[in-house]
Formats: C-alpha cells, structure tokens, sequence
C-alpha cells in the first residue's frame, strides 16, 4: 500500500481539490508546477503527469497547448480530474506498474512530471522502480521533473528519501541530472526541506 493511501484512504480527492480551489480564489498562484513545466518544453510537447491527483498541473498544461496524459492510483482523485476535464486523457494506474502499452499510450513524453510528494508518497521500496518506469516513458532527450519534500516540515508523511537517493534511482534508470532547484519558481537550491529536481534521458 502506497504511503499516500495509508494517509488518506484513498477517498481524498474532493477535499484535495476544495483546497486548491479555495487558495487560488484567495488569490494564491496555484499553477506554479505548470509554469516551471512550460518554460522547460515547447507548447504541442507531449506532458505525462505522473500521480496527476485532480489534475491541477495537466489541466493548466493543456490549457497552455500541451498534450497531456494523467495517470494516478487514486480513483478519489482521478474522478474529480475526470469531471473538471472529461475531454483529457485520465488514467489509474500504479506508477509502480506502470506500462505506457498496456494503457494503449505511446511512450515517448517530451517530459515527464512527478509534482506534489508523489515520490516520497509511494509504497515504501517502490521508488527505484517508478524512477525506472517513468524514465523508459521518456523520448531520448526528454526530461523528468519531480518536486517533493525532504524533511517533516514539507511533507504529510515521515520522510523516506534523500536527494542522493534519488540522483541515484535517475542515474541507475539513465538519467542524467541537469538541475536542481528550491521551488517550482526555479529558486535556487540551497539545501533546504523541499527540492525540484531535472534530469534528463
């Protein structure tokens, strides 16, 4: 069971989504994962937002000219994705089973995106295998970009991995690291609870 599960039950998705919904009428920027996204492909770049949740990130994306496929274990959250764009391609899927074929999807992302703790919210000795299944979705040159938190403080769970740790699952997937930073504003890392990471294949 994935620690997102265990977290929430996996009945979250309506909660989740009122939350976002409440911050960015208080005026909050809630599309800051999309813009970091944007700036890294072209517009018409083929997007495969990986634990896609409610869909905040991919819908922007799609707004923004992308062509966006959704994948998620969460069928909470996948519903409320499925009802803000029934038109997108929304898919449930453990991402550590992940495979682009079964789905009928090809695999070759211009960029892959892991945004809002799916790394550290994994089932516990999964994450050398998603890193692995997300990279080989990847056209050669594609990139993957995954923010999440490194301490308690940035995370809903006890902390499970290390920036070294994931370097390494990129690396050993064939990844090479590009870069690194402290926000989804590309604020640059300093050390620090909470990371966005970019390698490329």
């Amino acid at each position: 069971m994935s620690r997102w599960t265990e977290l929430t039950g996996g009945t979250s998705g309506e909660d989740y989504a009122a939350r976002f919904a409440a911050l960015a009428r208080s005026g909050k920027d809630v599309h800051g994962e999309a813009r970091f996204c944007a700036a890294l492909v072209p517009a018409g770049a083929r997007v495969l937002d990986a634990g896609c949740g409610t869909g905040r990130v991919m819908i922007r994306l799609a707004e923004l000219g992308y062509d966006c496929v959704g994948v998620d274990a969460d069928a909470s959250m996948l519903a409320v994705a499925r009802q803000q764009a029934p038109e997108l391609a929304w898919f449930e899927a453990d991402l550590a089973g992940f495979e682009p074929s079964r789905l009928d999807i090809a695999a070759d992302f211009d960029l892959v995106v892991a945004a809002g703790n799916v790394i550290p919210l994994l089932a516990a000795g999964t994450e050398a295998t998603v890193v692995e299944r997300l990279a080989a979705a990847l056209a050669p040159g594609g990139l993957m970009v995954a923010g999440f938190g490194l301490d308690e403080a940035h995370l809903p769970v006890p902390p499970s991995i290390t920036l070294s740790e994931y370097d390494d699952y990129c690396a050993a997937a064939g990844l090479t690291f590009v870069d690194r930073f402290a926000t989804w504003d590309a604020d640059p890392y300093e050390g620090g609870g909470y990371a966005v990471s970019v390698h490329r294949r």
